[in-house]
């Protein structure tokens, strides 16, 4: 996967509640929209977690891309930026506490 040089972060409609967060990504093959799961840090840094999703709005195979995310402190209307994460480290340490979300997610549905 290379490096995307366009990302568009959608709102949710307020009138629509089960809306979701959306982001558009354009790859070499082409865009892909993506639901937003989850935005989490790790120390200083923010990530972000997408579900791609196919022409049906579906995701069947539960592949999640994790990108660098930042957002202009200064201008909140200014689009966030997505980075992607070429340091395997890096990446690992992303992914490792994007796990950890979704067992807190999976513990408090028990509950």
């Amino acid at each position: 996967m290379k490096n995307e040089d366009h990302k568009t972060i959608t709102e949710p409609d307020k009138n629509m509640a089960q809306e979701e967060m959306t982001v558009e990504l354009e790859l070499e093959e082409g865009t892909v929209i993506c639901s937003v799961v989850t935005i989490f840090s790790v120390g200083d840094e923010d990530y972000i977690a997408l579900l791609p999703l196919d022409e049906n709005n579906d995701n069947t195979d539960g592949t999640v891309w994790i990108y660098g995310y930042s957002e202009n402190p200064e201008n909140p209307n200014e689009e966030p930026v997505l980075r992607y994460i070429d340091d395997d480290e890096e990446y690992e340490q992303a992914s490792d506490a994007f796990d950890e979300f979704l067992d807190q997610c999976e513990f408090d549905e028990i509950l």
